[in-house]
């Protein structure tokens, strides 16, 4: 088997219990895993799990966005036991209404504060080197636990959007000076 490739380019944060990586090719399996979980995928994009196929092309979006907006999501790791426990970051998909710190963590890693912990190094990357200001998180109005992340960093709900054929809710996080 060949090594999996290191995606360059893409810079690594180490937090206490995180590490927020590029995604590499043996990532697909538990990538895979997660987003055909229906409790995770209920408030995403179409809200359904994704087949094998559309986790892959989904992951390849992910690696594409670092190539072609120079910033992206990143594969979250369990510093602990090294394993993908989701995706965390920073991306803004031509489309999208706005740039977004995005998460989505493995059913098993939810409760634990690693969104907040994969977040606050997201926003702190955010702005401090992409000079972002204008930051949002994209939320489904029934997603009480996104919702809870984002606001326990001062985001405020803002605008109902129109978001893979739903209303979802934008969430702006304050601007710091």
């Amino acid at each position: 088997m060949q090594p999996a490739p290191v995606l360059s380019g893409v810079p690594q944060i180490v937090t206490d219990r995180l590490i927020l990586r590029g995604l590499v090719t043996d990532d697909f399996e538990a990538y895979a895993r997660i987003m055909a979980d229906p409790d995770v995928t209920r408030y995403l994009g179409e809200g359904r799990p994704l087949t094998r196929f559309e986790a892959w092309r989904h992951m390849a979006a992910i690696v594409g966005h670092w190539a072609l907006r120079g910033f992206g999501i990143w594969a979250v790791e369990e510093r602990s036991t090294g394993r993908l426990i989701g995706r965390i970051g920073c991306h803004e998909p031509e489309g999208f209404p706005a740039f977004e710190v995005g998460y989505v963590l493995a059913r098993d890693a939810w409760g634990r504060g690693y969104a907040r912990e994969g977040v606050a190094a997201s926003l702190q990357y955010a702005r401090e080197t992409l000079g972002r200001t204008e930051i949002t998180s994209i939320i489904r109005p029934a997603n009480a636990a996104s919702i809870r992340v984002a606001t326990s960093f001062g985001a405020e709900r803002a605008e109902t959007v129109d978001f893979f054929g739903r209303p979802s809710l934008v969430y702006r996080y304050p601007r710091v000076p």
